[in-house]
């Protein structure tokens, strides 16, 4: 997609070598219309991204958004401030409804490319987001590198992922995934240098249905029904970690 912007173009030439294959995420690769509904009733009190202005504000800042999906937060990222967002999407389909949602916003751009080889130069950005897209640890750490190569000097990283340790949502995740050992992924960002800031945000809903539906392209189908017979309404407290290293 050409800038759309009279900034800085952070793009390079293709590289030559075979481009890395993304992980699949079935939920909003199989379920785009209802990852959107999902987007919209997640931290509608914009809890994450006020934890991320207390370390790094936004306005003045080029921002990376690293696994953009649908493009859901890069209008969000512009009307905070930021002079430029780029959003990274390794899977085409999602490529191309993020850009048919900026089409038109200055400073706003989508590339197609993967977290372990992003299609940018060195020192290009102030500001890094993953929301959900390094989420278990040790194996992103290909990831991280790029991270640290495209932020400039002074510039801080967010990946956003799940805190089973705390809250309902938690305790639905620990059940499931009882494999997942939150102490060794703590230690894992430890080890690469990252902070925690420990959130507890708001996962509701418009409606029950809307919350069913969500929640079966988030569980096994087994596990999803065991919480609808368990759980009324159509919200629930949800903790996360924001971890966060500033370069």
């Amino acid at each position: 997609m050409s800038p759309t912007s009279d900034g800085p173009d952070p793009t390079e030439p293709e590289p030559t070598e075979p481009r890395p294959e993304p992980t699949r995420s079935p939920n909003i690769w199989d379920f785009p219309d209802v990852y959107e509904v999902e987007n919209l009733g997640v931290d509608r009190a914009g809890l994450i991204e006020a934890a991320m202005a207390s370390l790094q504000p936004f306005a003045g800042a080029d921002l990376l958004d690293v696994g953009c999906g649908t493009g859901f937060h890069l209008p969000r990222f512009a009307s905070l401030g930021c002079v430029s967002v780029v959003g990274i999407e390794p899977h085409p389909p999602l490529v191309s409804l993020a850009e048919q949602r900026i089409s038109g916003m200055p400073g706003v751009r989508v590339l197609e490319g993967a977290a372990q080889s992003l299609p940018l130069a060195d020192a290009c950005v102030d500001i890094a987001h993953a929301r959900w897209a390094y989420f278990f640890g040790a194996g992103c750490e290909p990831g991280l590198r790029e991270l640290e190569r495209v932020l400039r000097p002074g510039g801080t990283a967010f990946v956003v992922d799940n805190d089973p340790t705390r809250s309902t949502f938690g305790r639905w995740f620990t059940r499931t995934h009882p494999s997942y050992d939150p102490v060794a992924v703590e230690r894992f960002w430890a080890r690469q240098g990252w902070s925690r800031e420990r959130l507890v945000i708001d996962w509701s809903f418009d409606s029950r249905a809307d919350f069913e539906s969500v929640l079966r392209i988030e569980f096994p189908e087994t596990a999803a029904e065991g919480i609808l017979a368990e759980h009324e309404g159509s919200g629930v407290d949800y903790a996360v970690n924001l971890w966060w290293r500033r370069f």
